[in-house]
């Protein structure tokens, strides 16, 4: 059986790609670094890919908004591959910066739907500045939804996951969104608590990753291919992690792949 194709999109100030990369490769996946330049170029179709992956970093330099600039020339440029490559079921994931960038294209939570042919995605939430005024980075405890129709989160209960950024508050853009998400279990990870620091922004409903209906487009603000081994957790020589283990941010990838593996 062939390797499931991921994209894994590069440049303009993304830095966690090679991370990524490294990640879906032991998530037994075909992972593939490209500068977005390529993409829009069309030397690279986002067609060919079951997995389109935006990882994290500092786009644009945050510039604006953490994301926005990078969602505004993707819409521009690649909004119609992107909603024929949605519409087709392929998976996309958004950590961090990407989570910024998926959530301002309007990607997530997609509570209307893929939008027809011709039509761009909508904005419906953001995140923004974290509560405590200042860069957040530290390990948070993460709970996920068991009800979620998350393809990534499956089989998940209670983990670590670091955090590092400094615009990660989610904000739903009105009561209507947010009964939706909540009705729907989109919220498919929370942070284990509803103070600082674990909750490490103030996401509103402590909100940590959104799904979009179908579970297939996924986004999240802690850092999974940060815990692909044990013996990245800080804690892992007081022996609560086997050093020679897998991390839970490598079982997150797992899902994913296996999840587009059966798509076909």
């Amino acid at each position: 059986m062939s390797k499931v194709p991921v994209l894994v999109i590069a440049g303009y100030g993304i830095n966690s790609e090679v991370e990524l990369v490294h990640g879906f490769e032991l998530a037994g996946a075909a992972p593939r670094r490209v500068h977005l330049s390529d993409i829009v170029d069309g030397r690279v179709k986002l067609a060919d890919y079951r997995i389109i992956a935006f990882p994290g970093g500092f786009s644009f330099g945050d510039h604006i908004a953490s994301g926005r600039i990078l969602a505004v020339k993707i819409q521009a440029h690649l909004g119609e591959q992107l909603r024929e490559s949605v519409a087709s079921g392929t998976l996309v994931i958004g950590i961090c910066n990407g989570f910024q960038v998926v959530t301002k294209l309007g990607l997530l939570p997609l509570l209307k739907g893929v939008p027809a042919p011709g039509g761009e995605f909508e904005q419906e939430a953001t995140l923004t500045f974290n509560d405590s005024g200042k860069y957040e980075d530290r390990w948070c405890p993460i709970v996920a939804d068991p009800q979620s129709p998350c393809v990534w989160t499956r089989g998940l209960d209670r983990f670590e996951l670091p955090v590092r950024h400094g615009e990660g508050k989610w904000i739903h853009r009105d009561e209507n969104v947010r009964k939706a998400i909540l009705d729907g279990h989109l919220a498919c990870l929370k942070y284990g608590g509803s103070q600082y620091p674990e909750n490490p922004n103030g996401s509103m409903d402590d909100i940590a990753g959104i799904c979009d209906p179908s579970g297939r487009l996924f986004g999240l603000m802690p850092h999974p291919e940060v815990f692909l081994r044990g013996v990245q957790h800080p804690r892992w020589s007081r022996g609560d992690y086997a050093a020679d283990g897998e991390g839970m941010g490598l079982a997150i990838l797992r899902n994913g792949v296996e999840a587009a593996a059966k798509q076909g």
